[in-house]
């Protein structure tokens, strides 16, 4: 032994630490991200769809059933709500003509830019007021060791 506190199942106790704490602050700072997004009545589901969209391009609504984990009568009815608001748009599938594609409207992706713009400008202005330049460097640091574990 080295030294180093190991878990029952071989871990190191400041790896299983550091794995509960990063999935901690991660999903608080999701319902920071979003509580100043002022979603407009959107649910988190409408808006994750909206978002997968604007991330992956155009999905036929069984294809974004699966990928969200949902019924596909469940998703029907979340992109009904998204193209009544005129944050979606339906095309036909260029390469089967019985289904369609939805993707973003014009406005889907202005709504999404200024939802990430208001939660950017959040979080820069909270960095900026409640950390010194030094701490902010030693969080840039950490996020690129944690960029890192995103492509493990």
């Amino acid at each position: 032994m080295t030294g180093m506190t190991e878990t029952p199942g071989g871990m190191s106790a400041s790896a299983v630490r550091a794995a509960h704490e990063i999935r901690v602050v991660i999903g608080r700072l999701r319902r920071r991200f979003r509580e100043t997004y002022d979603n407009e009545g959107l649910t988190p589901s409408q808006t994750s769809v909206l978002s997968r969209l604007s991330k992956e391009g155009p999905a036929s609504t069984s294809a974004l059933a699966a990928a969200e984990r949902v019924r596909p009568q469940s998703m029907a009815a979340t992109l009904a709500v998204l193209e009544e608001r005129g944050l979606i748009q339906r095309r036909p599938d260029p390469h089967d003509g019985r289904r369609q594609l939805v993707s973003t409207s014009d406005t889907g992706s202005a709504y999404l830019d200024d939802k990430r713009r208001a939660g950017e400008e959040w979080l820069a202005q909270a960095l900026e007021t409640g950390y010194t330049e030094a701490e902010r460097k030693t969080i840039l640091e950490a996020l690129a060791l944690l960029d890192q574990l995103s492509r493990a």
